[in-house]
């Protein structure tokens, strides 16, 4: 199971965190929680995937569709501090050309 929260940092950037497990059991509701945190944002948005322990196929997915949303409104995606396993899968699939992925 996953957890979403969502704020605004210091740089006034719109920050999601995600915390837990996104599989094929957790994925639907995992996309309808993200796309409804994003609907109304118009400007860069973080993932912190520093809680995220497990993400799957499906839940990768599901974050190259938000990362298109985003991208039609002019605005980007980071995934940040994600854990080693998580960034392993990033690279293995190449989608860490895709996303900017920062550590801070």
């Amino acid at each position: 199971m996953f957890e979403l929260s969502t704020g605004i940092n210091d740089d006034s950037k719109y920050v999601i965190a995600v915390k837990g497990e996104v599989d094929i059991y957790s994925a639907p509701s995992f996309k309808e929680s993200l796309y409804q945190s994003i609907c109304d944002v118009n400007q860069d948005i973080v993932l912190d995937c520093s809680g995220l322990t497990y993400i799957d196929s499906m839940g990768l997915g599901i974050l190259v569709g938000v990362l298109k949303r985003v991208r039609e409104k002019g605005c980007n995606m980071i995934i940040r501090n994600p854990r080693n396993t998580v960034r392993k899968l990033f690279k293995i699939t190449g989608l860490d050309k895709a996303f900017v992925i920062e550590e801070v």
